[in-house]
C-alpha cells in the first residue's frame, strides 16, 4: 500500500492509499489545503485540530448542496423523461386517430366514386 506525503497548513502528513490512488489524494489534500486556507483568511490560525474540522465541515456543506442538486436534476430528467413518454403516446394516439381518418375519408370517396359511375 503506497504512503503519499501531503501539506496541510504547511504542516506534512503521511498518509496511506490504494496503488495508483496517489495523485487523486494529492489532489484532495490541496482541496483541504485551500479550504484551511480560506479559513485561515477569515478566522486566523485557531489550531490544527479546529482548523481541519471547519474544512471538513465546510467541504461537506458543498457536498450535500451538490448532491441537493443532483437530486433535483435526477427529478428533472425522471419529470422530463415521464412528458416525452406522454408526448410519445399522445402522438401515437393522434397517428391513430388520423389513420382512422384518412381510412374513414377514402371509403366515404370510394362510395361517391361508385356512385357517380352508376349514375353515369
Amino acid at each position: 500500500m503506497p504512503l503519499v506525503n501531503v501539506m496541510v497548513n504547511s504542516r506534512a502528513y503521511t498518509i496511506a492509499c490504494d496503488a495508483g490512488e496517489e495523485e487523486h489524494l494529492k489532489e484532495l489534500a490541496t482541496h483541504v489545503d485551500g479550504k484551511v486556507r480560506e479559513l485561515i483568511g477569515t478566522v486566523g490560525q485557531v489550531g490544527d485540530q479546529k482548523l481541519m474540522l471547519m474544512a471538513a465541515l465546510l467541504i461537506t456543506d458543498e457536498f450535500f448542496e451538490a448532491r441537493a442538486r443532483l437530486d433535483g436534476h435526477a427529478r428533472k430528467v425522471g419529470e422530463l423523461s415521464n412528458a416525452q413518454a406522454e408526448a410519445g403516446a399522445r402522438a401515437s394516439e393522434s397517428e391513430a386517430t388520423a389513420a382512422a381518418a384518412l381510412e374513414e375519408a377514402a371509403a366515404r370517396l370510394e362510395r361517391i366514386v361508385e356512385r357517380l359511375s352508376a349514375a353515369a
